[in-house]
């Protein structure tokens, strides 16, 4: 189940809620998204989620999570009252600091008491707030804590200006943060736009509006120029021009006729369209990009993980440093002024606070998932996203993957007497039951009606062919193996490219070479993938060795495994994924329902999915929206573009945040420069995140 957090405050916040109710033990499947304050967790009992959540933070409430609800009124209104009180305070300190040199030293000097002290409430009220109640409920090392401390401390030592200075950044930090965060929802939101709303469906010969979610398999909907197709179906009637970008990040429009699927989410552009649904709503593609972005954000990245353990211990030990420098040296060395000492204290808790790193990291996955989503690649979770970045051996699926899986009949060679029409309707009688694109192409080129009383029986083996009784006869069409099996003699074996041979009562009657056409984009595929640092490519294929091993010549591929069933395909993935190295990942590509088993082993599986498989899709950890192999090599790019930002904000801000302290400890670093260690460098790293979403 999915919760919305009202009213949280920070990544910091969110990361301790999570922290609370993974510790307590009552619940499972717990993972708090910080960029959405979204939260993923598996219970039934809501009442004692709640209370849990009140003893981290009192003022979080819940509400039910839906995907496509915006807050952007209230965003704006938020955005309004942060300027107001950012500028506001910008006057008031300017006053402050004409008190302070003018008045220093006259009866008025109180004055600047008033005014900074109005100035450090106004921006820091709720920061103080904060850390009094969290205080209270035994919550200590957090960063309203921190400032707290540190600006009171500054406020006794007359630091004035100081104080309010580190009030007023942390609202521009907050201000930026909420700006970037804003930013990078609107990345992911702006799919949730392919969600229909309505569909006009057929009824007693009228056309009525409804809901997508009342409308069932086999009813007809009409789709008018410039309406979103609200379920996926077939065409009936009509031509339109469709705009696929909203899921598949293709930006030409594609024509549909008669006979085309057509999927939900698209938008219907030039004609007026009759559709045939084929699916529910729930079961549309629109519904399962949607589940698969909402979960998107709940499998996070081992880094994610790291970072938000690693500031659970790098505040307290930074506190406890400060605490070290402000009473050691004043009582263990003579001549050393608690004062000086204490300042320098101060400036280090100002210093340690971990936003920068606690909302950068997962913005920028959260950005790496949202640019790759607009470019049509679905990534399921940034664990995946960073899985990508270590993918050194890619195996592919061959029909439907690196070809286009659209066969045509191109020789006919017919033997022991049979004659061409003979051997064409010997094969199309045979396939006639069958959904493999051979069989679909067979009965293309037959193009003759089937009389499917002369079928008395049928059966298909996986990954030989089919057998048929056709009109009394026993029907053999298949692969070579199917007719070493079943013993019949034959003259050739080895014939170059996807060959059906046709055997009648044991006797061979000839075969047929049907043609399969390799993708334009399969080339250069490979290419980007070995210059993305993919030591090994290869094929996969349940078809013959033959053309298996064309392909593979024409792409320059020279490991691949042919005439492979889905088992032995999923074997043949084992002894790679155990003789790769431990930190080299492997990836599958594939698109039909045999690829399944073989897509959930791999590292990372790719689904080649708008137009494959539901199991496929299901299975991936990637999805393809497209059937572009292009975004494959793509899909890496975004990945390692992501993971070097990420990386730069962790190395930035550690560098940083550690050169400051030592200058604070040794007294070389003012308050201000602390302000800008800890806002600065947040701010700085949270606008480096956002540069992900412009992915190339």
């Amino acid at each position: 189940m999915k919760y919305k957090l009202k009213n949280v405050d920070c990544a910091s916040c969110a990361a301790n809620i999570e922290s609370s109710l993974v510790k307590c033990g009552k619940f499972k499947g717990v993972s708090i998204d910080s960029t959405t304050n979204v939260l993923s967790i598996d219970t039934d009992d809501i009442s004692e989620l709640e209370r849990e959540i009140k003893k981290v933070e009192p003022n979080v409430s819940l509400e039910i999570f839906n995907i496509k609800s915006t807050d952007e009124n209230e965003s704006g209104e938020k955005i309004k009252y942060e300027l107001i009180r950012i500028f506001l305070v910008v006057l008031i300190f300017s006053a402050g600091m004409y008190f302070r040199t003018e008045l220093h030293n006259t009866r008025f000097s109180w004055a600047e008491y008033l005014v900074f002290l109005s100035a450090y409430l106004i921006s820091g009220w709720e920061v103080v707030f904060k850390a009094i109640r969290n205080l209270l409920g035994g919550k200590i090392f957090d960063e309203h804590f921190l400032m707290t401390i540190a600006t009171a401390g500054a406020i006794v030592i007359h630091e004035l200006p100081e104080a309010v200075a580190v009030m007023w950044f942390y609202n521009i930090g907050e201000f930026v943060e909420g700006l970037a965060v804003r930013r990078s929802r609107k990345s992911i939101k702006s799919l949730l736009e392919i969600r229909p709303d309505s569909a006009n469906v057929m009824r007693n010969g009228k056309i009525i509006s409804s809901s997508p979610n009342d409308i069932k398999v086999g009813e007809t909907i009409v789709v008018k120029p410039g309406e979103k197709i609200p379920l996926d179906g077939v065409v009936i009637e009509g031509a339109s021009y469709v705009d696929t970008y909203p899921l598949t990040g293709e930006s030409r429009p594609r024509k549909f006729i008669e006979d085309d699927e057509i999927f939900s989410g698209t938008i219907n552009k030039t004609g007026l369209i009759k559709v045939k649904v084929t699916k529910s709503f729930t079961e549309s593609s629109v519904s399962k990009i949607l589940e698969m972005v909402e979960n998107a954000s709940s499998n996070k990245a081992g880094t994610e993980k790291f970072i938000t353990r690693f500031a659970r211990y790098y505040t307290p030990a930074v506190v406890l440093i400060a605490v070290g420098i402000a009473l050691i040296p004043p009582f263990v060395f003579s001549g050393e002024i608690f004062e000086d000492w204490l300042y320098r204290a101060l400036v280090i808790l100002v210093i340690s606070c971990p936003c920068a790193l606690v909302i950068s990291i997962p913005l920028g996955y959260f950005g790496g998932i949202g640019g790759a989503s607009r470019r049509g690649i679905l990534v399921k979770g940034s664990n995946y996203l960073d899985t990508l970045t270590s993918l050194k051996t890619m195996v592919f699926d061959k029909t439907g993957t690196l070809t286009e899986g659209v066969f045509k009949v191109n020789e006919i060679h017919p033997s022991n007497g049979f004659t061409y029409s003979e051997l064409l309707e010997l094969a199309a009688y045979a396939e006639f039951h069958s959904n493999h694109p051979i069989a679909k192409s067979i009965l293309e080129s037959f193009d003759k009606p089937i009389v499917e009383e002369l079928i008395s029986a049928f059966e298909e083996l996986s990954g030989r062919g089919v057998i048929a009784q056709v009109n009394g006869k026993k029907v053999l069409a298949g692969n070579d193996r199917l007719l070493h099996e079943f013993k019949v003699e034959h003259p050739v074996c080895e014939v170059e490219g996807t060959v059906v041979h046709i055997a009648v009562n044991s006797v061979y009657a000839g075969y047929i070479i049907i043609s399969d056409r390799i993708k334009d984009e399969a080339f250069e595929s490979i290419r980007l993938l070995r210059s993305e640092g993919v030591k090994k490519i290869k094929i996969f294929s349940g078809d013959n060795l033959s053309p298996t091993k064309s392909l593979a010549g024409k792409l320059q591929i020279t490991d691949y495994k042919a005439e492979l069933l889905p088992e032995h395909k999923l074997s043949e993935l084992e002894k790679v994924i155990k003789s790769r190295n431990i930190s080299e990942k492997v990836g599958f590509v594939g698109d039909g329902i045999n690829d399944a088993p073989v897509i959930a082993r791999a590292d990372v599986g790719f689904a080649m999915g708008a137009f494959g498989s539901d199991s496929a899709i299901e299975s991936a950890d990637v999805v393809i929206m497209t059937d572009n192999l292009l975004k494959v090599p793509e899909a890496i790019n975004i990945s390692r573009r992501t993971r070097k930002i990420v990386w730069e904000n962790i190395i930035f801000a550690l560098l940083i945040k550690g050169l400051f302290i030592l200058l604070g400890g040794f007294g070389l670093a003012s308050m201000w420069e602390a302000v800008f260690a800890d806002m600065g460098v947040a701010i700085i790293a949270i606008l480096n995140a956002t540069r992900v979403l412009r992915t190339k």
